[in-house]
């Protein structure tokens, strides 16, 4: 498969759809562009939607770059229920009365997570031990001791309250678990939680509003697709380099 001339290099913001893997919509935009050299820039789960960088041709070189900025999630947090995965893709493997909670205390348990503070990594992700994903390992029925990650809570808000549910936006460091976040603010209110839906709404300075949605992909012209993929002086500007 040969790269086409027309095709820049470069960014390509796409507004993924839910139920796809990340590699889904690199596999999808290889396709329409015939390009082999896409990759992408942080993992969004197949629960998950929004914002996913793809970098394209010489873009790729700028992967890790884009990989490290801050990201911004909106989301959902189920109380009661605690899962295999913390989330609801996982199975519920323990069910809790939620309590009626004053918002006082819902905030009181978010404030425990602000700043910098230490996750420790589900088991179900993609961190390697002895060169196997973790996923992996938890697909066998194992479960392995994660070392804890240095990570940090810019800002939050707590958007919506109607238990079980609780919606939420954060706003966090490169390596940060959202369904973790969801499951340990479960575990401080003492009744469990898993994530129930997330959004990522900004990665860096690139916003999802500014993205081209897995539709558009599926039914335009690939000329057209490659007319939305951000040159690299365009993403130097946009990220002040």
């Amino acid at each position: 498969m040969q790269q086409s001339s027309a095709t820049p290099d470069g960014v390509l913001l796409v507004d993924k759809a839910a139920g796809m893997t990340s590699h889904d919509v690199v596999a999808l935009v290889r396709r329409r562009l015939q390009i082999r050299k896409v990759g992408h820039c942080g993992t969004l789960d197949p629960l998950a939607t929004g914002l996913l960088l793809l970098t394209v041709g010489r873009g790729t070189k700028i992967q890790d770059l884009l990989m490290a900025e801050d990201k911004e999630y909106s989301g959902t947090m189920m109380l009661g229920m605690i899962t295999s995965t913390q989330d609801k893709d996982g199975e519920v493997i323990e069910r809790r009365e939620v309590p009626p909670l004053e918002e006082e205390t819902i905030r009181t348990a978010f404030e425990k997570f602000r700043g910098d503070f230490y996750q420790t990594p589900p088991m179900v992700s993609a961190i390697k031990q002895a060169g196997v994903p973790l996923y992996k390992l938890a697909r066998q029925g194992k479960t392995v001791e994660r070392e804890p990650r240095l990570v940090h809570i810019y800002r939050y808000s707590i958007d919506r309250v109607a238990l079980p549910e609780i919606d939420f936006t954060v706003v966090c460091s490169k390596g940060f678990y959202v369904r973790t976040y969801a499951h340990d603010i479960g575990t401080e209110l003492g009744c469990g939680a898993h994530l129930h839906s997330l959004r990522r709404v900004k990665s860096g300075r690139f916003d999802v509003a500014n993205a081209i949605t897995v539709d558009e992909i599926k039914n335009a012209e690939p000329s057209e697709i490659a007319t939305r993929v951000l040159s690299l002086p365009q993403v130097s500007r946009m990220r002040g380099a």
